[in-house]
């Protein structure tokens, strides 16, 4: 796992694309880039290519107009040739070690409710919190890197606008 590199942009691309079967995932990356909203963007590689990629932006907990600023992970992408062999996970521990390392105080996911827990992921309703966008309460999740950030007041997830364009 290493940090995603200029040169890497049109792989970063690519992977996405063909990981969702789609091209929003890779425009959304695209446009958080091009807007200054990545805040940690990783790259895996097999034999010198390019097979995965993990993206995390700022996002904002409004809290009855007290305001945080935690971290929003997506998307997250491996070529489906590459898939089920551990490389999406790796990309999550090393993104939330370099994460914690960096002083954040939590990350949230809207992702597969099985999937995210392995990497300590609970419910966001269990810190009060909730997404903007209604979504199934258990694939709306947060993680707590430093103990105590999240409390359980209750909340509002808000994403960067590039978002809305997914």
């Amino acid at each position: 796992m290493r940090t995603e590199q200029p040169q890497d942009v049109e792989a970063v691309r690519h992977v996405n694309t063909l990981a969702f079967g789609r091209a929003a995932e890779a425009a959304l990356v695209d446009a958080l880039r091009a807007a200054g909203g990545v805040t940690l963007s990783l790259v895996a590689e097999v034999d010198g290519q390019l097979v995965g990629h993990i993206l995390f932006s700022p996002v904002e907990l409004d809290r009855n107009g007290d305001r945080d600023v935690a971290v929003g992970l997506a998307p997250m992408a491996v070529l489906p040739d590459h898939q089920r062999h551990g490389i999406g996970s790796k990309l999550i521990r090393a993104g939330l070690d370099r994460l914690r390392e960096a002083g954040h105080g939590a990350v949230v996911v809207l992702g597969h409710p099985d999937y995210y827990p392995r990497f300590g992921f609970a419910r966001a309703s269990r810190f009060g919190l909730r997404w903007e966008v209604e979504c199934p309460d258990e694939a709306f999740m947060a993680l707590e890197l430093r103990e105590g950030f999240l409390g359980t007041r209750p909340g509002i997830v808000r994403y960067r606008p590039e978002f809305g364009a997914v």
